[in-house]
């Protein structure tokens, strides 16, 4: 352990402007005897604190309004970049929309489109029916036909199938 060599510009208990040779040697052994024990004038240590303060005071002052300005940019941009990813999910939510409704007017074509064919279709089956009918009726009509036909060909059968004579 090296001794510590304190110089002092005022005077404490050890020095005295008169013994100042003597005052070097004093510290040193004043300091390796006992180095828990420092003993400083009150003054001096205001003083030094008082030129520390005012050394350090405006650069920490400084500081702090930049970190101020920093902090309350920083909320500035935060707020901002919240706003820009509300505006983002709402560009979202409208291409969304946007799906959507191209979606439902696919659909809804879709659905005109298959309601046209289901018209055209009960149109046909329509016609048909009608048509079956008509077939229906004229067979029918063709069937009394040929069976009145028929009729009046057995009754002339008939008639003209010899009769006996009456004997009188």
């Amino acid at each position: 352990m090296e001794p510590e060599v304190k110089e002092h510009e005022e005077t404490s208990p050890m020095t005295s402007p008169v013994n100042n040779n003597h005052s070097i040697e004093s510290t040193i052994t004043y300091s390796s005897l006992s180095e828990d024990l420092v003993f400083v004038d009150n003054e001096v240590v205001e003083k030094l604190t008082e030129g520390l303060i005012s050394h350090y005071l405006p650069d920490l002052q400084h500081s702090k309004m930049a970190l101020q300005e920093l902090t309350q940019n920083q909320v500035i941009l935060l707020d901002t970049l919240e706003q820009e990813i509300t505006k983002f999910r709402e560009c979202n939510s409208l291409l969304d929309i946007n799906a959507l409704f191209t979606e439902a007017k696919y659909y809804h074509n879709k659905l005109v489109n298959i309601r046209k064919e289901m018209m055209m279709l009960h149109e046909k089956t329509t016609k048909l029916k009608k048509r079956a009918l008509k077939l229906q009726q004229q067979k029918h009509k063709e069937a009394l036909e040929r069976e009145q036909q028929r009729e009046k060909e057995l009754e002339r059968e008939r008639q003209l199938i010899a009769k006996p004579a009456k004997r009188t």
